[in-house]
């Protein structure tokens, strides 16, 4: 409970005290690199404070070219153990919510972070239009693609959203097993348990070999690969 109580100050104190210089760079610069690479290595520092191990495996799957990388969702630590693990900047598709936080909303507008609202279809043809010309601009994006957090840990069926962006933008699709957050910090709780999380990303699906009418298809064989790359207790029933 303490550990998690200082990582919530920490970062609040980040967010109040740095982030404002660093969003004022990154407007004069036009760059968001070093706003975002601080952002990410005191992510590290705070999954170590809590005692979070973090296992990665398949970092060589990871093309070199823009993609997308589609993960299963099963708590809140998920962005938080799985986005630094990546060795570059990526894109986010964030709740709308977030974005209305003072500095904060300016911070991910520069990353290219991209709000999302469920319940607006307009708004989720814009959110589509804008990550695939970013895609297709070189920068790669995150989605976790069951929409929201499991409430169990077992992998619900994905949105055909990610899958969309990527026909469009003619890139490719990295699969990514996200284990183990759900014993840390699962869905209602507010502490976070130390322990050991796992990052797995599977070998490169290349989304232009599909057509929108072949969406569904490629569904499948996103979610067999993440659900393969699951612990027994988080694999669809």
């Amino acid at each position: 409970m303490i550990r998690t109580f200082l990582v919530e100050v920490s970062l609040t104190l980040a967010v109040l005290l740095f982030l404002p210089w660093l969003v004022l760079w990154s407007l004069l610069t036009e760059k968001p690199d070093l706003m975002y690479g601080m952002a990410m290595h005191l992510i590290r520092l705070e999954t170590r404070f809590l005692k979070i191990r973090v296992r990665v495996e398949g970092l060589e799957h990871i093309p070199p070219r823009a993609c997308v990388f589609v993960a299963n969702h099963v708590s809140n630590l998920d962005p938080l153990v799985m986005i630094p693990t990546i060795p570059r900047r990526v894109g986010i598709l964030a709740k709308r919510e977030l974005f209305q936080i003072p500095i904060f909303s300016t911070a991910m507008r520069l990353a290219q972070f991209v709000p999302v609202d469920r319940g607006d279809r307009k708004s989720t043809g814009a959110t589509v239009s804008t990550v695939v010309e970013n895609l297709q601009k070189g920068l790669s994006y995150v989605v976790f693609s069951e929409g929201t957090r499991s409430p169990d840990g077992r992998m619900r069926p994905f949105k055909p959203g990610a899958l969309t962006m990527a026909i469009e933008a003619g890139v490719a699709i990295v699969p990514v097993a996200v284990g183990g957050t759900h014993r840390l910090l699962g869905k209602g709780r507010s502490i976070v348990r130390p322990g050991e999380a796992t990052v797995r990303f599977a070998p490169a699906i290349d989304a232009s070999a599909y057509t929108m009418e072949q969406r569904g298809q490629l569904l499948n064989r996103v979610e067999a690969v993440v659900a393969a790359g699951l612990p027994s207790d988080q694999q669809p029933l």
